[in-house]
This record gives C-alpha cells, sequence and structure tokens, in this order.
C-alpha cells in the first residue's frame, strides 16, 4: 500500500476542516468541521501503523483512544451549543460574547444600572 493515497487524503479532509473551523460561523458546524480533522488524524494513525507493519498496532490503538475523545468532545459541546442557542437566542461564534460581559460589551444595562434616588 501506498502512503500518500491516505496522506493526501487526510491532508484534504484536514484542510476542508481548517477551512470551516476559520470560515464558518455557526458553531454546529465549526463542530463538525473539528471532527473532520479528528478524522483526518485518524486516517494518518491508521496509514502510517499499516505502512509500518507495527506488531503492536500502536496506530489504530491510538485512534481508539482520538475516537472516544471525539465523542465526548461532542457530547459536551453539543451540551454546550444548545445551552448558548436557549439562552442567547443564537449559535451565531462572531455574536457570542463572553458570559461575564453585559450584552453591550461590557457597560452595564439600563435595568441593572442602580436607579437614582429622588431627591
Amino acid at each position: 500500500m501506498h502512503l500518500a493515497y491516505p496522506a493526501v487524503l487526510a491532508a484534504l479532509l484536514f484542510a476542508t476542516g481548517l477551512y470551516g473551523v476559520l470560515a464558518r460561523r455557526n458553531a454546529i458546524l465549526v463542530l463538525m468541521s473539528v471532527e473532520l480533522m479528528l478524522n483526518a488524524v485518524n486516517l494518518n494513525l491508521v496509514a502510517f501503523d499499516v505502512w509500518l507493519r507495527d506488531t503492536l498496532h500502536a496506530g489504530q490503538a491510538l485512534t481508539l483512544f482520538t475516537i472516544a475523545i471525539a465523542a465526548a468532545e461532542i457530547g459536551i459541546g453539543l451540551a454546550i451549543v444548545l445551552m448558548v442557542y436557549r439562552n442567547r437566542g443564537t449559535s451565531d461564534v462572531d455574536r457570542l460574547r463572553d458570559t461575564a460581559e453585559g450584552r453591550d460589551g461590557g457597560r452595564p444595562d439600563d435595568t441593572t444600572a442602580r436607579p437614582e434616588v429622588a431627591a
């Protein structure tokens, strides 16, 4: 088996995932792009394991760990995205700010400001 074919395919998958992470604004699509990048890494691990004819199959074992980590990451990431969507009404990454900031970028809202005491 030639190593170039799966390596080129993995590079294309990783580049597509990287483009998705950098260009997409929807948080779910960003998570899908991260999964695509992890699958490119898995393809490289298995391809190098077969190419090196490793008797312990370390590449395939690392692939199983990567799949487990990816499943946990997608579960937790999707839960966070759904909670943010419920609270803010959008999953647009550009519109989301740090939760410590106010809606106007750190300035307090009129409802949270102290009312002036009438004399």
